[in-house]
């Protein structure tokens, strides 16, 4: 099953834009293996529509999933750059730095920032 984590990808978010994220913790279901992803996309109006999208397919590979907390990203990919920062309503604040280490393994050439700052 650490095979079927290994799979799901770190960082899943949109192309370019202004848009909300979640930081989720992805298990093995009845074990201990465990990775935390990032998930952001302009088509959620809330937090909980990432969630409500990525659990069934993780329960669906044989995971649970729990999130951690949520917040914003800015993705400039024209200048290479990415903020992180907000939070989340119904999920609280992600922690930014982690979300930001997550981002930097898929994004190695970009600026990469994150504050606590709301906008």
């Amino acid at each position: 099953m650490a095979d079927a984590l290994a799979k799901i990808p770190d960082v899943e978010i949109d192309p370019d834009g202004k848009f909300k994220y979640i930081l989720l913790r992805v298990k093995v279901k009845d074990g201990d293996a465990h990775k935390d992803v990032v998930r952001g996309t302009k088509s959620a109006e809330y937090h909980n529509h990432i969630f409500e999208k990525v659990n069934p397919a993780m329960e669906a590979l044989g995971m649970e999933c729990k999130c951690l907390g949520g917040g914003k990203m800015e993705h400039n990919s024209q200048e290479k750059k990415i903020r992180v920062f907000g939070e989340s309503t119904a999920y609280g604040k992600a922690d930014h730095s982690v979300s930001v280490e997550k981002l930097k393994t898929v994004f190695t050439s970009y600026e990469i920032t994150w504050s606590d700052d709301t906008k």
